[in-house]
């Protein structure tokens, strides 16, 4: 059987490639998808191959029928499907020679976008199992429509008629799993459609979550056009009087019903892989240890109506699938509840004394919006202590909420965390969401540094000292306290600027911390100049031009990329900062650096201009990799606390940590290591986001653009001349020997 599936594949593939059409079909769906991936990756900047994925099911929707729609129609047109059938095959091994024949010829197409898949990751810090994860969701997606368009070829004899039925079909397994086609029917048919639709399937495996239930979904309609294309070419040979025709009929209707309802219920299978290299998906370590220790039953009750829109399905089954991975690494000791508060009015009140309030959503009901409500919260309990979180807004940090919220009802002790106040420093109290991350594990206090006699830093009570933008310099007795401190023991984190912003003007001038002789006698300085990082940076607004707003890229907001391999950077992939100050590390033995720039960096002095829309040039041999951030770690046998030290202080602003949640992560991770208490860090620091596209040049940026958007579907067009031409030359020498 399989010889002779696989000769039926040979023949469909050689098929496509003897006719022009194809290579028409190829370069289009190239051409397209490439010019609108371009687009959206070097406008976002970020390193990920999302912008063609996410355009896939669409892009798919009208190539793969337009591929497929000749495959039996055609064939049944000419007459050669009985030739074909004549021959020693069965309609089996003719129908599934043929899906996987139209399937490589897809995948061949699809082959297209590697080169700009192996260029991201050539440039980036890209992940590549996710890319891998992306692409075995774009064979199972376009496995999944090709069998949908050999069925559509299947029962006619016109290929129009098969694109237009094909198409129909791929767009309606699209379009049922976006929310502005949910909201128009009621919930319960609504959590059916996104279970059916391609949609959720697809955008789950292109994440890096191998899932059972997307495989299985996938594999299930694929068999189940098969099956249908497959009683399509039988029925020409079988009476439709004979009980064979209605056992095939039958068996049919009884395999789609098995299908419809393995994927309704396919939510209850569990199993997955996860590709992505920072194991994103899958439980850390640390919350395996933490889960494996509990010494006493920790309870979690997920209150989640059984009417939750579609666009909350995904985050839904996230959501069960976390506590289902934390409730199996607890030993018994970690209890998980599912509960809908919709089902009793007793829950109702239950969920509400505990500050879970149903979220309100619009439905389109009747030709009308109508408010929907629906509970979506949880609740830990551990003796009698109670964590509630009223509302799930997001997943990606779940686990590290979930098991931050576990370590501190589950332990008492708690580290002293001091920041100082005076000179212009500001308190960490303002860094947005920070006293959320840090939680309960640490006793937080002021550190007053003011005034010229101050007293010496209570060691005893603060283990971990911030001190965060001083716009005055530490007085020397101030200064005097803080190497005291670290000497005897105590950790600093130092968020020092080197420039402050005159509010009346858009220049910069220089400021000192008083720390200066301080950090040097620890291996590390402190530049006067700005950091401007010409390849790596934010983009910002820079006026308009008539209608139009301006957007530029601003190297005095570098982007920063982590310097090497250190708990506190685990998982982070890059840094927003402002203004920042360049580190000089004269103790390279004991200082690791933690953030640094790209190549093309110059320091920048702090009487040049600030605003965006100026002249970036500097000479080549000014540039070259800047160092913003490092940690100091005390030799084997020193006495002396840990450090770190950042040449910026803005990047904890509310703005910066908004924008970039690595910033809040960084913060977070710096104060954990400091108070050598590294167990959430890795969990904490998973970071979902892509990293930056950064181009080493014009030239190279312009290269992988044009060489792929050009050059690839150039390949195709010169394939098929050489191939369709060499073609003819060969029929017409075979038609002059058979004259001769």
């Amino acid at each position: 059987m399989i010889r002779n599936v696989w000769a039926v594949a040979r023949r469909e593939v050689r098929g496509y490639f003897d006719q022009a059409t194809a290579y028409v079909l190829v370069v289009a769906f190239l051409g397209l998808t490439l010019f609108l991936a371009y687009r959206s990756m070097y406008g976002m900047g970020v390193a990920s191959l999302r912008p063609i994925f996410d355009l896939l099911p669409m892009l798919f929707a009208v190539f793969v029928p337009a591929a497929t729609m000749r495959t039996l129609a055609e064939e049944r047109r000419s007459r050669t499907l009985e030739w074909l059938l004549a021959q020693p095959v069965s309609e089996l091994e003719v129908v599934v020679g043929k899906l996987l024949g139209d399937w490589l010829f897809v995948l061949i197409a699809l082959a297209g976008t590697v080169p700009t898949a192996l260029a991201v990751l050539l440039v980036s810090d890209a992940d590549a199992g996710i890319m891998v994860a992306q692409y075995l969701g774009a064979a199972l997606l376009a496995l999944q429509f090709v069998a949908l368009g050999l069925w559509a070829s299947s029962f006619t004899r016109n290929q129009i008629t098969a694109f237009i039925v094909a198409a129909i079909a791929a767009f309606t397994l699209f379009l049922i799993g976006l929310p502005v086609v949910q909201i128009g029917v009621p919930p319960v048919v609504a959590g059916g459609l996104a279970k059916l639709s391609v949609l959720s399937h697809f955008q789950n495996v292109a994440r890096g979550v191998v899932d059972l239930r997307d495989v299985l979904y996938f594999v299930s309609t694929t068999a189940l056009f098969v099956v249908l294309a497959l009683g399509a070419v039988m029925r020409e040979r079988l009476s439709h009087s004979r009980a064979e025709w209605r056992r095939m009929r039958l068996g049919a209707a009884v395999f789609a019903l098995l299908v419809l309802v393995v994927n309704l219920l396919g939510s209850y299978v569990r199993g997955r892989i996860d590709l992505t290299s920072g194991n994103l998906y899958t439980l850390e370590d640390g919350t395996r240890d933490l889960l494996g220790e509990l010494d006493d039953m920790v309870e979690v009750t997920l209150y989640a109506s059984a009417n939750l829109p579609a666009e909350m399905q995904l985050s839904l089954r996230d959501v069960r699938d976390v506590l289902a991975d934390m409730e199996g690494s607890a030993n018994g000791n970690l209890r998980v509840t599912e509960v809908n508060p919709d089902e009793d009015d007793a829950l109702v009140s239950q969920a509400e004394a505990l500050g879970i309030y149903p979220v309100e959503f619009n439905v389109l009901t009747e030709d009308q919006f109508s408010i929907q409500r629906g509970y979506y919260g949880l609740v830990i309990r551990y003796a009698e202590r109670t964590e509630v979180t009223p509302v799930i807004n997001r997943t990606d940090d779940l686990e590290f909420r979930l098991t931050s919220a576990i370590y501190d009802m589950t332990t008492t002790d708690r580290v002293g965390l001091g920041y100082a106040t005076g000179f212009g420093a500001q308190p960490i109290g303002d860094v947005p969401g920070l006293m959320e991350s840090l939680g309960q594990r640490y006793d937080i206090r002021a550190v007053d540094l003011n005034g010229d006699s101050v007293p010496p830093i209570a060691f005893q009570d603060i283990e971990v000292l911030v001190i965060r933008g001083p716009k005055e310099p530490l007085s020397p007795a101030a200064a005097e306290r803080v190497r005291e401190f670290v000497d005897a023991g105590g950790a600093a984190f130092l968020m020092l600027e080197s420039v402050a912003l005159d509010q009346e003007s858009p220049t910069a001038f220089p400021v000192s911390s008083g720390l200066e002789s301080f950090l040097a006698s620890r291996g590390v300085a402190l530049s006067s100049s700005m950091v401007a990082d010409l390849a790596s940076s934010e983009r910002v607004n820079a006026g308009s031009q008539g209608i139009f707003q301006v957007v530029v890229p601003y190297p005095l907001w570098p982007i920063a990329n982590p310097a090497g391999d250190h708990a506190i950077t685990s998982g982070l992939n890059a840094l927003t900062m402002g203004w920042a100050a360049a580190l000089e590390v004269s103790d390279s033995a004991n200082v690791t650096p933690l953030w640094r720039t790209s190549e093309a960096a110059a320091l920048r002095d702090t009487s040049l201009p600030i605003l965006p829309n100026q002249d970036w040039n500097v000479p080549e041999e000014e540039l070259g990799v800047r160092i913003l951030a490092a940690a100091v770690t005390p030799a084997e046998g020193d006495t002396r606390g840990r450090m770190v030290v950042v040449g910026d202080a803005t990047f904890a602003e509310g703005q910066f940590v908004q924008y970039n949640p690595n910033n809040l992560a960084f913060v977070a991770n710096s104060i954990d290591w400091l108070a050598q208490d590294e167990a959430l860090i890795r969990i904490r620091s998973k970071d979902r986001r892509p990293p930056n596209l950064v181009f080493s040049s014009d030239l190279t940026r312009n290269v992988i653009k044009w060489g792929n958007l050009v050059g690839v579907p150039l390949l195709f067009v010169l394939l098929g001349l050489a191939r369709v031409t060499g073609r003819r030359r060969r029929a017409e020498a075979r038609r002059r020997e058979v004259v001769q």
